[in-house]
């Protein structure tokens, strides 16, 4: 008998519910037990290598793990396309293959991430089961091939893959050679939605399940607006602009992809489940996902020990910084994921994916620049992370990434460039551990400008779908504030309010549109009790879900923020506004609001033109302990709010560096790191009595220099 996840929710008791609590609890005291016995502190970093045996002829597997072995990797990954290998015929299992390559990583000293084969169904599952596959918004169903193609709410496809997770777990879970699991891969669809029959039912439930009744949902929904209104459950589908004249209501499309995101967190979490019941309690568990990316929410995947990332920086997407930035990437490409991804389950995480070299699916395709794959690898190490995993070890021959560089060039045994210098980072990683201190503590001034970022998906999602001009980007805006504290050498974690605010000096919520009373709340208490609070324009325009407060304009912030009013204002793509400050002026475009403070809130910075010349543009209001400021412009360039910020951490008496743009610098256990994200030599401020273990005052593009300060 099969039983839907729904069943188990319907039918289940109060112990059984008090029982899985019980089981989360013990999970998180053992998770930080598992990750050291695979990443123990002293080693500090690890890097690995996906490997695909079943990809290559069975009699290069040995030659191709001893060369990774040779290189200093510790670690490789298998498995994760591997379903139709490990399962060619419905209830037919062949592991021996497997068995062979995690023997012959055994015998080279490398040990294994194994991975659940769920991204890539086998096309018998797919034959027999059509309806496991998911369904584009223009109606068509997406035929076998490729990856990310079942959906998550199909009850069939659970059981299937409920069978195969299974069987590995029960194969491998005591294999002293595998250390962790991987779960999926890049879990998200790709940024598909599912219209099939089975998301659609299984929305409906949720809708119910989060509303009770259909006129609640109405009233939430605002659906007597153009005569929406619906009688019954059973009438709704996911909204789909492919069926509609224009876009859809807002209030559907947020839920929407809550309930996506609920339905991608729930695939994770069973399986995660099934694996802890058959594993041992050396293995951990994880999965790896793109970064703020539609329907992915990490903070659902909690029944993981860890989650982990994939990150590519140079595929013709981002300019970088200078005329060679192409080559090299955006800092914040990593910096923004690991302050934040180090905030999620275990207090850990690692990069699963990252690109060795030229890829082949960006919209042009460059080399990097000579130091950058070896720079990316210290980003990641600075940012706190215990691994990196490339991908890949090898450069495929046949498929669609032919032209996708791995370790190895195309003869299988010619290291790439990017090979030498993950080679290069295993001899400095042994400079570095034999420096390291266990007892490093943060320095004092460092950890008086500890700044968090508020970012949730939610919040995300709801001003994508209703940007309301062209120049607005909402995760570019909270990136932006990120770069201007890392050019501020502040420590960031990028977290959800479900963190302890109390912990960071200096909180910023960037456009946090979507808000209740106790999240104000909160904020006031956190101000009051010395922290710093910054918010920006956008902030609490909406409730929960996603409506207008029958109030003014953002009024529930207003006693917090110490304003009486506000509007805002847009200009056209080439129109600039000025903005006054300190007898600065600054460029705006983007967004504006524009301020009414009450008695008592100073005024910071106001706009030079437009028919409201004179309004605040900035506002700071003492409260209690600390401080509110509102940033109520939004500019390309960044330098009013780089100004303001300064302003702020300077009048609370916390002092910050002064970086060039695109040098980043960090520190951890006892290490500071400062990587060349520009196109030029840069010179680099290190203490004359530093002792200096790699790299050197003067920085190449792409360079890195690391060193302890002398006690």
């Amino acid at each position: 008998m099969f039983f839907t996840i729904y069943d188990f929710m319907k039918h289940d008791t109060l112990a059984h519910i008090l029982s899985a609590a019980a089981f989360l609890f013990t999970l998180s005291a053992y998770s930080q037990n598992r990750i050291d016995n695979s990443f123990p502190p002293e080693e500090l970093f690890s890097l690995g290598s996906y490997y695909y045996p079943e990809q290559w002829d069975e009699s290069q597997w040995d030659r191709d793990l001893g060369n990774m072995a040779a290189m200093g990797i510790k670690f490789t990954h298998f498995a994760e396309f591997a379903w139709g290998m490990m399962e060619p015929k419905e209830g037919k299992f062949e592991f021996g293959w497997l068995d062979k390559a995690i023997s012959l990583a055994e015998k080279h000293g490398l040990k294994v991430i194994l991975c659940t084969p769920t991204p890539t169904p086998p096309v018998w599952l797919t034959k027999k089961c059509p309806e496991v596959l998911i369904v584009r918004d223009n109606g068509v169903q997406i035929q076998h091939s490729r990856r990310q193609h079942a959906s998550w709410s199909s009850d069939w496809y659970r059981t299937y893959a409920r069978r195969i997770v299974k069987k590995m777990a029960e194969r491998y879970g005591d294999n002293p050679t595998v250390i962790g699991w991987q779960i999926d891969n890049e879990p998200g669809h790709y940024g598909v939605m599912d219209y099939s029959e089975n998301a659609q039912e299984k929305f409906r439930r949720w809708l119910k399940e989060k509303y009770g009744s259909i006129d609640a949902l109405n009233r939430t929904w605002g659906c007597s607006f153009w005569s929406e209104t619906y009688q019954n459950f059973g009438q709704i589908r996911l909204p789909n602009a492919q069926e509609l004249p224009e876009k859809p209501n807002p209030h559907a499309v947020l839920d929407m992809k809550c309930f996506m995101a609920d339905e991608l967190a729930g695939f994770v979490n069973f399986q995660a489940d099934i694996l802890r019941n058959h594993i041992s309690d050396n293995q951990w568990i994880t999965t790896n996902l793109i970064p703020v990316f539609t329907p992915v929410d990490p903070a659902k995947m909690d029944h993981t020990d860890f989650l982990t990332y994939t990150r590519y920086l140079v595929t013709g997407h981002k300019n970088g910084i200078g005329e060679q930035g192409f080559r090299i990437g955006d800092p914040e490409y990593l910096g923004f994921s690991n302050d934040q991804f180090r905030n999620f389950t275990g207090d850990c995480f690692g990069v699963m994916e990252l690109q060795p070299g030229q890829v082949n699916w960006g919209t042009f395709n460059p080399q990097p620049m000579p130091g950058a794959v070896r720079m990316w690898v210290y980003n990641v190490f600075a940012g706190g992370g215990k691994f990196v995993c490339n991908y890949r070890f090898r450069q495929p021959l046949k498929g669609s990434e032919q032209y996708h560089y791995g370790m190895m060039l195309t003869d299988g045994v010619t290291l790439s460039p990017g090979g030498e210098e993950y080679v290069q980072v295993n001899k400095e990683l042994e400079i570095l551990r034999n420096a390291y201190s266990p007892d490093a503590t943060e320095p004092a001034d460092r950890a008086s400008r500890r700044t968090g970022i508020l970012f949730e998906m939610n919040n995300y999602w709801e001003i994508e779908n209703q940007k309301q001009t062209p120049e607005w980007k909402t995760l570019a805006h909270a990136q932006k504030y990120h770069r201007i504290l890392k050019s501020m050498a502040a420590p960031v974690d990028v977290v959800t309010e479900q963190s302890d605010f109390g912990r960071f000096p200096f909180l910023i919520a960037p456009s946090y549109q979507l808000l209740d009373s106790a999240l104000v709340g909160r904020w006031e208490e956190y101000a009051r009790n010395g922290g710093h609070l910054v918010l920006t324009c956008r902030t609490g325009q909406k409730d929960r879900n996603a409506s207008l407060w029958e109030e003014l304009l953002s009024a529930p912030i207003y006693g917090l923020t110490g304003i009486r009013n506000l509007f805002y204002d847009h200009l056209p793509p080439s129109a600039y506004g000025n903005v006054d400050m300190d007898r600065c002026k600054f460029k705006w475009n983007n967004w504006a609001d524009v301020l009414t403070p009450s008695d008592g809130t100073e005024v910071w910075a106001t706009y030079g033109d437009q028919f409201y010349a004179g309004k605040a543009a900035v506002t700071h209001r003492r409260l209690g302990k600390g401080s509110v400021t509102y940033i109520g412009a939004d500019t390309d360039d960044g330098k009013l709010e780089e100004a303001v910020l300064r302003k702020l951490y300077r009048e609370a008496g916390v002092s910050v560096e002064n970086l060039p743009e695109g040098i980043i610098k960090e520190w951890r256990d006892g290490f500071y790191v400062v990587m060349n994200y520009t196109s030029d030599t840069q010179n680099i401020d290190i203490p004359e009595n530093a002792e200096i273990l790699i790299g050197g005052r003067s920085l190449g593009p792409a360079g890195v220099a690391i060193w302890k300060e002398k006690q």
